[in-house]
């Protein structure tokens, strides 16, 4: 379905760097945490540290954590990223895990309706509902060490911001978790320098009617539009797109007519209405309120891909393309879909990403929306995992055109990893700290000694 020659050549060139990358990957990629006291980034940098370089490493950075303690130096820096390609990419992101270290259970989306993660399986891994398999293991979106983890990561491979999937603001279900989690994640994310933006599950405002949270459909809509404004639209990495905030909708499922709609906004500020994005087919539904559409995996690929861009190549709308690896559900397998979500989308090893990562670039779209960085559950995931290791970041660098390698996201890793080591070591943790703000620099080097300096003396 690729239509240009620019395209082809563009995919061809990614399958030979994604096979060469693969033949690569027992190098490049580490598939469970490192217990040797040397760390895979050693392997990936080719490089071994000496003992007096490392020693001098660690005197040289408790001598810079006394000057921070006493206030002779503040970290103001952001993490600036230079990037080739100027179409900006967003992740859909879901905040809505829970993890027994973490949070003492273990929640719904690592368990679905009929699996148990304290059970280990064949492999070693914790039996969870999904295909894939995370690479750092299964998570708890609270986890500080993984908001950093997480968005390092996303800002070396090019990525400009976070689409929240969020499900309301009243405490219904896991939804009142999934919101807790998302504020979680708003510190680290404007130190940073990402954006991020909401993507609002109108059948939540019904949801909350039906069981007399509210008097109405609408009064809980509003609600949820009354705490979006208030609490995030405030933030100065709150996404913009020729100045206006972005809210997305899920749809719209249940609030579907135009003049339910404009009641909904009516709660808002006339000089704060945001520019308001339907699932592709749906702004009908929201009437004039609707300023664009964003497209979603779907069961005809790339055929949806050519009917969205031949359906709104003449509008004046915002327009969002999707890319996404593949589609392959746990749902009916773990007990929650009931016979839907059959169909798949084959990963290709990384050849769905590449086409559909394409196709959106030599359309007309104002930016891409990944689906999605962690849908473990529908197999949509970026995020590395065992299976693929750092293939679809890879991919995404030079789509982006970032001037980082898998050795850096693989610093990132380590860093990740060492917290987990030491978590009950307090100075290992201040190090660490000082290894964020290097990685922040994009001091890659320097950043990796410090890791390994604390996991050879401390």
């Amino acid at each position: 379905m690729l239509r240009t020659s620019s395209k082809i050549i563009f995919l061809l060139l990614s399958i030979v760097i994604l096979l060469y990358s693969c033949e690569k990957e027992e190098d490049l990629l580490i598939t469970e945490p490192q217990t040797d006291e040397r760390s895979a980034s050693e392997t990936v940098q080719d490089t071994v540290y000496s003992d007096a370089e490392l020693l001098k490493v660690l005197e040289e950075e408790l001598d810079l954590l006394e000057q921070e303690k006493k206030g002779y130096i503040t970290d103001v820096s952001s993490m600036d990223i230079v990037k080739e390609n100027p179409k900006k990419v967003y992740v859909h992101y879901l905040p809505w895990f829970q993890s027994k270290d973490f949070d003492g259970y273990w929640g719904q989306h690592w368990t679905m309706s009929n699996q148990n993660p304290d059970v280990p399986k064949s492999n070693g891994n914790l039996q969870i509902a999904s295909h894939y398999y995370p690479l750092i293991g299964p998570y708890s979106s609270n986890d500080p060490d993984l908001h950093e983890y997480h968005f390092l990561i996303m800002k070396l491979s090019g990525i400009d911001g976070v689409i929240f999937d969020w499900y309301g603001s009243k405490d219904l279900h896991d939804y009142g978790l999934i919101k807790q989690s998302t504020e979680t994640f708003i510190t680290a994310l404007e130190d940073l320098g990402l954006q991020f933006s909401i993507m609002y599950e109108d059948r939540v405002a019904a949801q909350v009617a039906e069981q007399s949270h509210t008097t109405s459909i609408i009064e809980a809509a509003q609600d949820d539009f009354t705490y979006i404004n208030q609490k995030y639209f405030s933030s100065p990495k709150y996404m913009k797109h020729n100045n206006n905030n972005m809210l997305f909708v899920f749809g719209p499922h249940h609030i579907t007519t135009e003049t339910s709609w404009n009641q909904v906004f009516d709660i808002l500020p006339t000089s704060n209405r945001p520019d308001f994005l339907t699932l592709w087919a749906a702004s009908n539904s929201v009437g004039v309120n609707a300023t664009g559409e964003f497209l979603w995996v779907d069961q005809d690929h790339l055929l949806t891909h050519e009917h969205y861009y031949n359906t709104h190549q003449t509008t004046d709308q915002i327009i969002v393309g999707s890319a996404y690896p593949g589609f392959n559900s746990f749902y009916n397998e773990g007990g929650w879909a009931g016979g839907t979500d059959s169909w798949t989308i084959d990963l290709n090893n990384g050849t769905t990403f590449i086409e559909t990562l394409n196709y959106n670039h030599h359309e007309r779209s104002d930016f891409i929306q990944i689906i999605t960085w962690n849908d473990f559950g529908e197999g949509t995931m970026i995020e590395p995992t065992q299976e693929f290791g750092f293939t679809y970041l890879q991919l995404l660098q030079q789509y982006t055109g970032v001037p980082h390698t898998s050795g850096d996201l693989q610093v990132a890793l380590d860093l990740y990893l060492t917290r987990k080591e030491y978590t009950n070591n307090e100075q290992a943790q201040r190090l660490l700290n000082r290894t964020y703000k290097y990685i922040k620099q994009l001091d890659m080097n320097r950043a990796n000694r410090v890791i390994q300096a604390v996991r050879r003396f401390l």
